[in-house]
């Protein structure tokens, strides 16, 4: 099967499915960049990427993937599965009903949850399974080794982290309140936001052993100091934020939210100033001391 045949299948799907390209990116857990690359050619979809295709699409696998096998060995160049390792579900058994966003989708969420209550390295497929209600089998089948399944549960939390972001933000035009807003949105007040950041301390970790989860952390924090950046520089302008280094207000800021928000996580709830308020507190009188503009006559 030639590449181009391969970009042209999974068209028909994305059309099928009748949302953006973007969209069914996030519901197979693979970044819009690298969909964008294998629909126009430069870049080979993976088996196990396709195994998620025609999960979310609906499609037997063998639609995407068939014809010889060293045609699809070539759609497996540099992958971690092979053909061979992707399973369909067993036709013995009764598909359970699809999940809501589709299987790929639920795994990474269930697995995000878990690595939240547990830790990375204690969470087993069989965890997993028993939380999606499925097989062992039905984890590999969508993501054949554990790499692959925690470099889609740091996109998943990178995707989820600056869609958040985004939406809060949207339409707020003075630039204090949106530096304070991001603030918010970063200290450990509720439940979710302190299981997201047990997520990110222990993808930390995992970053500085893993090349490619190292990768996606290097590129996590370039667009968040970017955003935070960006509202400095707009603040300078509106005569908010008085005139400093943006890129290096940014990053103390962005440094300081992690050094606050470890210290939150590691000290037991309830002591007195150690808690997401007196760090949120903390926060806001720095942006106040270092870059709030005096108020003017």
């Amino acid at each position: 099967m030639q590449q181009d045949e391969v970009a042209a299948r999974v068209r028909q799907v994305i059309d099928a499915t009748g949302v953006s390209a973007r969209e069914f990116a996030r519901r197979i857990v693979i970044d819009p960049s690298k969909l964008s690359r294998s629909l126009n050619g430069t870049r080979r979809f993976t088996a196990a990427e396709l195994a998620r295709i025609a999960d979310i699409g609906g499609v037997d696998v063998g639609r995407l993937i068939s014809a010889t096998a060293g045609a699809a060995g070539e759609m497996t160049a540099g992958a971690a599965a092979t053909p061979s390792t992707v399973r369909s579900p067993s036709p013995s058994r009764s598909p359970s009903p699809s999940p809501e966003g589709g299987r790929p989708l639920q795994i990474v969420r269930e697995t995000v949850r878990l690595i939240a209550e547990r830790g990375f390295h204690a969470v087993r497929v069989a965890d997993i399974a028993a939380a999606c209600h499925t097989s062992t089998a039905a984890i590999h089948y969508h993501f054949p080794g554990r790499d692959e399944l925690l470099e889609a549960a740091v996109r998943w939390c990178m995707d989820e982290d600056t869609r958040r972001r985004a939406e809060a933000t949207a339409g707020t035009r003075h630039a204090g309140d949106e530096l304070r807003l991001l603030i918010e949105l970063q200290t450990p007040r509720t439940e979710q936001q302190r299981r997201q950041w047990c997520v990110w301390l222990d993808l930390w970790a995992e970053a500085a052993r893993s090349t490619t989860v190292g990768r996606l952390h290097v590129e996590y924090y370039r667009q968040w100091r970017g955003t935070v950046a960006d509202v400095i520089r707009r603040g300078v302008g509106q005569g908010v934020f008085r005139p400093v280094d943006a890129d290096g207000a940014a990053l103390a800021l962005t440094a300081l939210i992690d050094g606050l928000a470890s210290q939150v996580l590691a000290t037991e709830p309830g002591l007195p100033g150690t808690g997401a308020p007196a760090m949120h507190d903390a926060l806001i009188a720095h942006v106040d001391a270092c870059l709030t503009a005096p108020v003017s006559g």
